[in-house]
């Protein structure tokens, strides 16, 4: 059998070939991770809204740490809240500009490290999940209390979470990268 009739056996890969087909696992991998952070975020909420009632607080480490079913109509840790309908209305027209702005990111970069592609994903993840909450509710459940004395941090959700340590990651990545 003659090469002509049989490429598939002896034909070489193009060029890039292996290139594009690890940047298409690595892009299934952020959106793995940005799905991950998206469904355990929406399920940890709605299981707060299902158990805890408003306002009650459960101490979980005395002296730090407490589960504390809140309402923020805000931006991360409530940043803005108490906000008027055109506020809301910006809020959620600046997020979906962001959110792009990450898709447009990772989709166009050929060369992404992964510090960089998980730390957006953590980001993406949290901010579709708390913005499809804004949209649907025209709020966010916030559960989680850390405090000292009376030094409270604002609570918080898994969202917050996430976009946090992606946003700590990149800056790490920009501070420290070659």
């Amino acid at each position: 059998m003659d090469e002509k009739q049989s490429p598939t056996l002896n034909q070489a890969a193009p060029p890039g070939a292996p290139a594009r087909r690890v940047r298409r696992i690595q892009r299934i991998i952020y959106a793995l991770i940005a799905v991950a952070v998206f469904l355990s975020d929406q399920a940890t909420k709605a299981l707060v809204v299902k158990s805890i009632p408003d306002h009650a607080v459960i101490p979980v480490i005395p002296g730090f740490f407490n589960l504390l079913h809140t309402e923020n109509n805000g931006m991360a840790f409530s940043l803005f809240s108490g906000a008027s309908s055109w506020k809301m209305g910006l809020l959620i027209g600046i997020s979906v500009a962001l959110l792009a702005a990450v898709v447009i990111v990772v989709w166009r970069s050929h060369e992404i490290n992964w510090q960089a592609g998980v730390a957006l994903a953590l980001i993406l993840g949290g901010a579709l999940s708390n913005l499809a909450d804004r949209i649907r509710f025209g709020q966010v459940v916030d559960f989680l209390d850390f405090y000292y004395r009376s030094y409270h941090w604002a609570t918080f959700n898994l969202a917050d979470s996430a976009i946090v340590v992606g946003a700590g990651l990149l800056i790490l990545e920009l501070l420290f990268s070659k």
